[in-house]
């Protein structure tokens, strides 16, 4: 006679780790789909710099797509019986999809004018030390940008808190904001030496390895900052 519980199944440290991979797998699947109207756009774009407002705009998908990706691997069940995580990035796109555009476009717009800006340095006639202050705060604007894919994606706040949080939780917690740039530099990096498809398709890894940085972000949003 089985010892087992029907109560356990599902349980185990191997069914956890099944549902871990079941879920980024889904995910991920479900946030290449989303954005993949802009993806394809970008394919056919050439790397001349004149060509960044149009890789702007074939990007801007891949915000709402990213904050549901967020969402859903946020609410994940650790429970194979209990997997639902294509419902969860459906629910994550519809709450998320229009406040994540309202940050991401100003975000995008403004790497845009520092990338064109950087590209063309030699045009504007301003010392050297300019480039590294833009530098400086193009990679400045990813971290605030992480940190505001975060709280957009798990919270219904209006966009100008969210951004003013995303501030504020920049040098707050430094231990996640210094999780979020190892981050950014590991994409840069697989972008880089690799190719620049390998970050699209280890986007879902990636945001889960975001979420885990932002523990404390999103523990202190709960206890301070929502009702």
């Amino acid at each position: 006679m089985s010892t087992v519980r029907t109560s356990d199944f599902g349980t185990g440290a191997l069914s956890r780790a099944s549902a871990l991979i079941h879920t980024v797998l889904t995910v991920e699947a479900l946030l290449l789909l989303a954005a993949s109207p802009g993806l394809a756009g970008l394919l056919l774009l050439g790397p001349d710099p004149a060509n960044l407002p149009l890789a702007a705009l074939c990007l801007l998908p891949l915000g709402p797509a990213l904050s549901a990706a967020l969402y859903a691997l946020h609410h994940r069940s650790r429970d194979l019986t209990e997997l639902h995580p294509a419902r969860a990035y459906l629910r994550g796109w519809r709450l998320n999809a229009v406040p994540a555009l309202q940050l991401w476009a100003p975000l995008l717009a403004w790497l845009t004018v520092i990338a064109f800006t950087l590209t063309h340095f030699s045009a504007t006639g301003l010392p050297a030390w300019w480039a590294l202050l833009l530098a400086a705060i193009g990679a400045g604007s990813l971290l605030w940008g992480a940190h505001a894919l975060v709280l957009t994606s798990l919270f219904a706040f209006r966009a100008r808190d969210t951004a003013r949080l995303a501030g504020y939780f920049l040098f707050r917690h430094g231990r996640a904001t210094l999780a979020a740039a190892s981050l950014l530099v590991l994409t840069a990096a697989l972008t880089a030496l690799l190719t620049e498809a390998l970050p699209a398709l280890l986007a879902a890894p990636l945001l889960l390895s975001l979420l885990h940085g932002s523990r404390a972000v999103i523990t202190e949003t709960q206890k301070d900052f929502t009702a």
